[in-house]
């Protein structure tokens, strides 16, 4: 009787253990959002993006492991009892996750060196876009046709990273035509006059317009200028649509790819029929004959 009374206090002691943890977990879930709330409340508006979103991330993911901490507290297991009495079983289970490790402290390196931030237009992995999102386990990227992407951490960590926005300018660089008559120097300066007068092209470094090859059709002016990383793509699309005005303005012939054929002599190339061909043709011209005899026939 004994006993079984001793069964019974034990699972009802595991039970509350149970309805304990359960509450942690409601408890911990909770507190943590409202952390993340608080903090994108307050900090939205005064700081940049990439700052409060690192902050936001490092708050909520403290509060959860605390809560699991507690969790393993009310079991009578203890960080360090678990450290070293892991063993095999721990080496089993890191094993079987290394990966999900692997992605947890790329996480945390990301959010610490910061190759990227949120908001950024970046390329990782052929994979262009804007950062969504900087999780501890995974990076979304919304593409540029605005799809949601999600590589793990690890891989964004270890592949070649293209920022276009952690840096104070951006060249712009285009080709155009023009044709061989056209006089090469008012291309030039009326490209740069173009490009001068854009409000978002720097001054300083300055724009480059030069002849970068002699092509079948046309001579090809290369276009460079710099601007701000913001603007890069709206000033870009800016500058194309402009040029095709400005060098018909300037009286800049922007020619259709064409081929010139020159014949130097004239010569008389004798043609021979075979016998086949000959009765042919000699058939074909009765039959014209015929009908050209019919139709005045019916002429008169």
């Amino acid at each position: 009787m004994g006993q079984q009374d001793g069964l019974i206090a034990g699972l009802e002691a595991y039970a509350g253990k149970i309805l304990a943890s359960m509450a942690i977990i409601v408890a911990t879930v909770f507190i943590a959002a409202m952390a993340k709330h608080v903090i994108r409340r307050s900090l939205q508006q005064r700081l940049p993006l990439h700052i409060y979103k690192t902050i936001e991330n490092i708050v909520f993911y403290s509060i959860v492991a605390a809560g699991a901490i507690s969790i393993l507290g009310l079991f009578g297991v203890s960080l360090s009892g678990l450290i070293v009495a892991g063993g095999f079983a721990g080496l089993v289970v890191g094993l079987a996750s290394q990966q999900t490790i692997s992605n947890l402290v790329s996480g945390i390196f990301l959010l610490i060196e910061q190759p990227l931030r949120v908001g950024d237009p970046v390329n990782i992995d052929n994979v262009g876009g804007i950062v969504a999102d900087i999780g501890i386990l995974s990076t979304r990227i919304r593409t540029w046709d605005g799809y949601i992407v999600r590589i793990p951490n690890s891989k964004v960590f270890d592949a070649k990273i293209e920022n276009y926005q952690r840096t104070k300018a951006r060249r712009v660089e285009y080709e155009v035509g023009i044709s061989y008559r056209s006089d090469i120097e008012k291309a030039i300066e009326a490209l740069r006059k173009m490009i001068e007068e854009h409000p978002y092209c720097l001054v300083n470094p300055g724009p480059q317009i030069f002849v970068d090859r002699y092509a079948d059709s046309a001579v090809i002016l290369k276009i460079r200028c710099w601007t701000p990383p913001q603007v890069w793509f709206n000033t870009k699309i800016e500058l194309q649509t402009m040029t095709k005005k400005v060098l018909e303005e300037a009286g800049v012939e922007i020619p259709f790819p064409q081929l010139d054929l020159h014949i130097k002599d004239s010569t008389t190339i004798p043609v021979e029929f075979s016998p086949m061909e000959r009765e042919k043709e000699q058939n074909q011209e009765s039959i014209r004959e015929d009908n050209k005899n019919t139709s005045m026939v019916g002429d008169s």
